[in-house]
């Protein structure tokens, strides 16, 4: 299907997001940057952090600023798959049953803290972000457009929750882990106003015709024989590295390029610089990396991107 014309230039709708969001929830600029390359890139997103510092805020904050049709989904132990994707209900009037759409049916949805839900809802949530699309009483159903899903997770906590296996994970183009405000950001936010206040305020930027227009223009960013094989020198070194376990498959550099080519638009290019990728490789690489003895991935993949040279 072809996109619509683009109305709005990209680096401007950057903007107009990243002001959205500072008015909501005191993030720094480089926890924004992967959200919204995610976004444009066509892919979904994993916000990590404990409770209480602004992961659902954030989210709810981006899926305001879009033209489009926002779902929460709060994932519990006893969620069951029809409660995500819908059920078929028997209309006495028309003698026959109808199906009622659930919350999985729109743009932007917020799944909150997945890693509560059976593995049996949580593959109805994995079906539909990898094909945009659900089964449902042998139908197969097209989901919204754009379709992205915006995830929370708590890390930390375990009591009844269950553990997200590893192709979850690789379904998430970015992982982005949220920590505690910087001093300056929470004295501010302790005197300013209620955030639920100034979400209510915040009004959409983007529409969903401009986002599907950035998408295509993302997509069709250029690759250079040297940024490629800047690419494959990485994966290669996740591989081969001491520590890993499991190293970055081919659709995780994939995922990474995807994500950086949504940084060189954003910049007014048409083709992606290394620094692009140095720029997202932890948001996009950590989260897909295994490492022995639990060593955090992020730190692997620092050292993996600052010694790997770059070619000419």
């Amino acid at each position: 299907m072809r996109s619509p014309p683009l109305t709005l230039d990209p680096s401007a709708a950057r903007l107009a997001l990243e002001s959205n969001i500072a008015r909501v929830v005191a993030v720094p600029r480089d926890t924004i940057e992967p959200l919204l390359c995610a976004l444009v890139a066509g892919g979904h997103v994993l916000l990590e952090g404990i409770p209480g510092i602004g992961k659902t805020l954030l989210a709810r904050t981006i899926a305001k600023s879009i033209d489009g049709e926002f779902r929460r989904i709060q994932f519990t132990n006893d969620l069951m798959p029809s409660d995500v994707v819908g059920t078929a209900v028997w209309r006495p009037d028309i003698g026959m049953f109808s199906f009622v759409r659930g919350p999985l049916f729109a743009n932007l949805v917020l799944a909150d803290e997945i890693n509560r839900t059976s593995p049996r809802t949580l593959s109805c949530l994995l079906e539909a972000m990898e094909s945009g699309r659900v089964s449902v009483e042998g139908q197969t159903l097209e989901l919204g457009l754009p379709f992205t899903v915006l995830a929370t997770r708590n890390p930390i906590e375990f009591h009844g929750t269950y553990p997200v296996p590893e192709a979850a994970l690789d379904r998430f183009l970015v992982r982005v882990e949220i920590g505690y405000p910087e001093a300056v950001f929470e004295k501010a936010l302790y005197k300013g106003s209620d955030p639920e206040v100034a979400l209510a305020q915040v009004r959409p930027v983007l529409s969903r015709d401009d986002l599907l227009a950035m998408r295509s223009l993302a997509a069709e960013v250029q690759v250079r024989s040297p940024v490629a094989e800047y690419v494959y020198r990485v994966v290669q070194a996740s591989r081969t590295h001491g520590d890993v376990q499991l190293g970055a498959s081919p659709r995780a550099a994939l995922a990474w390029l995807k994500a950086a080519k949504a940084r060189a638009l954003f910049d007014g290019r048409n083709y992606v610089l290394p620094d692009d990728l140095k720029a997202l490789a932890i948001p996009a690489l950590a989260h897909r990396l295994f490492l022995r003895g639990g060593a955090p991935a992020s730190d692997l993949v620092q050292e993996v991107v600052r010694t790997t040279e770059v070619p000419l």
